[in-house]
């Protein structure tokens, strides 16, 4: 379709220059979906220029025609006024002779070629729709699917390039008079909001809440289905909620016994629940916010934030939402449909991802209803399809910068910069935490959060992920990038894709490896740099469990050149979800003779075994039966936890590390435990925390409470770093890794190092957790040679 402007210079306009020329530009970037065709509309007819516009695979095709001068101010006020949520990568353009155009039309999308437009992440609901939602004389007032140019649904519903409703979910609404009108105007604000729709034509509610021979019933439609969706979560009932980019299980977050009916039902013991709150005031009554929180609260990507609870809140979340935690995961309404409900129950929500533990999130009513009815007591469900699942994002702010932990809705797909060309590459990333990303030119596209890979549902949406990355950028890898570690669904996966025939080059790249390189990319950081890579588990290239890496990034290579000091995990992958067998085999290598006289001085440790078990487990140490060696940082952490009576068994990953962290006591001023260098072998160094056990037993035998030790702990550890920085004099220290997602550590680490000369960086767009290894993968691949 063709919107065309006939005639020639607008009333009122200058004369335009007497030199004539013409221009074509061709814009990369976030161009689609923005209102970027609309706004270079209105630019050219301000300035008297003919020509036209349309979408590609590419981006934008911009053609101008007038005097000169009219047409290099459009260049330049193009960048400097273009849309909000737009932005542009690059401009090509090429200088032609004049066509003798009249008007300026704005084309129908041309599609072929490469496609490198970019894709938009979910966009917040806009000020302006918000204002029409709670409008009586608008039409689309209380429209659950309220949207425009400037906010709505993009990633979640878009299934091809260049972005038009022919190619999203939107496809099967065919809009009303009215709202055709809106979408073929360059003038209106919902001009090719692919997206647009309004009660005559759009999606709708529907509440199932019965069932009638196994199958879901509606049992209200509608407003009526909104109010009585509200009604249940204010009577104590969970709902499933299908949002923007999949279901959400909710239930009224001062509700005691609905929060422990979730948490049983839906199999997640103590992990923390991520809230929803009606309204930044009332999220004021419950937590401390910063004005950076805030804005990252109030922003287009409305992620989850990590606030900390205020010491005298007016208002309180059931014990249940997040036990022993300093910290509320909060957001804000971010849909319409958000917004009603929300306004409608008048308090805070538990809003958590739609699936049973370790599940993806579902996105398909009727899989929902196969899936959560064991979980939920009723549906609230529409009709405007999900093309992805994509999650809610999670953020932390720390030393002033957005730290991004899950990175999903209003994040992805936007693509990371990568310091120079290559072939195309698709990395399948870990096995926890798990995204897949993208390389094409200078650009890697990481997707939204995938999850654990441990269930066959799990490896059915990293199957669609992948599947989802070639198809919208229709290209085939040259290389396709794995871990190391061989029983990894995502490397056995990639060994399949490779062993396609024509199909692409295999390059296996070491965890921690990956890490750093993330980071460095983020960052945008070239060698020489030391990275150090602290997490809890990763295939070592020597067959042991690496954690506690620093490697010496240089033009040339990469080398690992210092790790902590190694110690056994009896049981293996049950150490990880035992702390307490962390601590043994920390003790053991310690001192395998005084083991017994060492545990008693951890008395908490001790009691966390039974005389029989105890027994056991130190005849797999004796004998090294399943237990293996591993230099894990995130292992030691856990360790440090045991001794400390912080923890002794996890029932979710990381719990035992972050309730360390918790334990202590903000503004405590404490000395960090020693912590030695010591030699390895072939030349690399060993960071040795033998000391550092040696003088946390001692204050354990002091009486020293565990906040404080906790303390001592972290300064200790950022310590060590710090010397292994200074050894090597490199003067840039990227740190990356699980461990890093610590706020006291990283703050900590940073500190120290900057008062030591060096310059630290981090990760914060992309996960410093596993969830930033894909893009890590890419880097790194596109640096080994043939």
């Amino acid at each position: 379709m063709t919107t065309m402007i006939e005639g020639g210079w607008g009333a009122g306009c200058a004369t335009p220059d007497s030199s004539r020329a013409r221009a074509r530009a061709l814009v990369r970037g976030a161009v689609q979906g923005v209102g970027f065709r609309p706004a270079v509309y209105r630019l050219a007819l301000e300035l008297n220029l003919a020509g036209w516009v349309g979408n590609s695979a590419q981006g934008v095709t911009v053609e101008v025609e007038g005097g000169r001068n009219q047409i290099e101010a459009f260049l330049i006020r193009l960048e400097a006024e273009r849309p909000p949520r737009s932005f542009i990568q690059g401009m090509e353009v090429v200088w032609l002779d004049p066509a003798g155009q009249r008007g300026f039309e704005i084309r129908s999308s041309a599609g072929g070629g490469e496609r490198s437009a970019l894709i938009l992440p979910d966009i917040a609901t806009c000020p302006d729709c918000l204002r029409e939602l709670n409008d009586p004389g608008d039409r689309r007032h209380r429209y659950p699917f309220i949207n425009c140019t400037n906010c709505g649904p993009r990633h979640s519903i878009i299934t091809a390039l260049p972005y038009d409703r022919a190619h999203t979910t939107m496809s099967g609404f065919r809009m009303c008079a009215r709202c055709e009108a809106e979408y073929r105007d360059p003038l209106d604000r919902r001009f090719h909001a692919q997206p647009n729709a309004c009660p005559e034509c759009g999606p709708r509610l529907e509440l199932w809440a019965r069932m009638a021979a196994g199958l879901p019933e509606t049992s209200a439609a509608g407003e009526a289905a909104l109010g009585a969706a509200a009604a249940a979560l204010l009577a104590g009932r969970i709902l499933a909620v299908k949002g923007l980019g999949g279901f959400q299980l909710m239930c009224r977050a001062r509700d005691e016994a609905a929060v422990r009916r979730l948490r049983e039902r839906k199999h997640r013991e103590e992990k923390p629940l991520a809230l929803m709150f009606p309204s930044l005031p009332s999220v004021l009554g419950a937590c401390e916010v910063s004005p950076l929180e805030e804005r990252v609260l109030r922003s287009a990507e409305a992620p989850i934030v990590l606030l900390r609870r205020r010491s005298a809140a007016s208002w309180l979340p059931a014990p249940s939402v997040a036990p022993r935690n300093p910290y509320l995961g909060v957001m804000l309404p971010y849909t319409p449909l958000h917004h009603l409900l929300l306004r409608a129950v008048g308090e805070p929500v538990v809003a958590t991802s739609g699936n049973l533990s370790d599940e993806p999130i579902c996105v398909e009513e009727r899989e929902a209803w196969r899936r959560l009815a064991g979980l939920a007591d009723l549906f609230l469900v529409h009709n405007r399809p999900i093309a992805r699942p994509v999650d809610d994002s999670v953020v932390r702010i720390v030393m002033g910068r957005e730290s991004v932990a899950r990175r999903a809705r209003g994040y992805a797909p936007l693509p990371v910069a990568l310091p120079r060309d290559g072939p195309a590459v698709l990395a399948v990333g870990a096995q926890l935490k798990n995204t897949v990303a993208l390389a094409l030119g200078r650009q890697a596209f990481v997707s939204q959060h995938i999850g654990d890979l441990e269930t066959v549902q799990a490896g059915s949406a990293f199957d669609r992920a992948v599947a989802d990355l070639e198809t919208l950028h229709g290209v085939a890898p040259a290389i396709v990038a794995a871990d190391l570690h061989p029983d990894y669904f995502s490397t056995r996966r990639a060994v399949r894709i490779s062993s396609r025939p024509g199909g692409p080059r295999l390059v296996r790249v070491q965890h921690h490896l990956a890490h750093v390189f993330a980071c460095l990319a983020e960052n945008e950081l070239t060698p020489p740099v030391l990275g150090v890579a602290w997490d809890g588990t990763g295939y070592g290239e020597d067959h042991t469990i690496w954690g506690g890496e620093f490697f010496l990034v240089t033009d040339a290579e990469t080398r690992r050149v210092a790790h902590l000091r190694g110690f056994r995990l009896p049981g293996g992958e049950r150490a990880v979800r035992e702390p307490r067998r962390a601590a043994l085999g920390l003790l053991w290598e310690l001192a395998p003779a005084a083991v017994e006289r060492l545990l008693a001085r951890a008395p908490r440790t001790q009691a966390a075994f039974r005389p029989r078990d105890l027994a056991v487990v130190r005849r797999m140490l004796e004998r090294r039966l399943n237990s293996p060696l591993t230099s894990s940082a995130g292992r030691l952490f856990d360790a440090a936890a045991s001794l400390a009576g912080v923890r002794q068994i996890n029932s979710f990953e990381g719990q035992a590390a972050m309730e360390l962290e918790f334990s202590i006591i903000t503004g405590a001023e404490e000395p960090g435990y020693p912590v030695e260098l010591g030699s390895g072998p072939e030349g690399t160094l060993i960071l040795d925390w033998a000391p550092l056990v040696g003088a946390l037993l001692d204050d354990l035998s002091q009486g020293l409470p565990a906040g404080r030790i906790a303390a001592r702990f972290h300064h200790g550890l950022a310590e060590g770093i710090t010397r292994v920085a200074r050894h090597f004099g490199i003067g840039r220290v990227a740190l990356a890794g699980g461990c890093f997602g610590n706020r006291y550590l990283l703050e900590a680490t940073v500190r120290r190092l900057e008062a030591a000369g060096q310059r630290a960086y981090w990760p914060q767009r992309v996960p410093p957790n596993d969830g930033g290894i894909a893009l890590g993968q890419i880097v790194a691949a596109r640096r080994m040679k043939e």
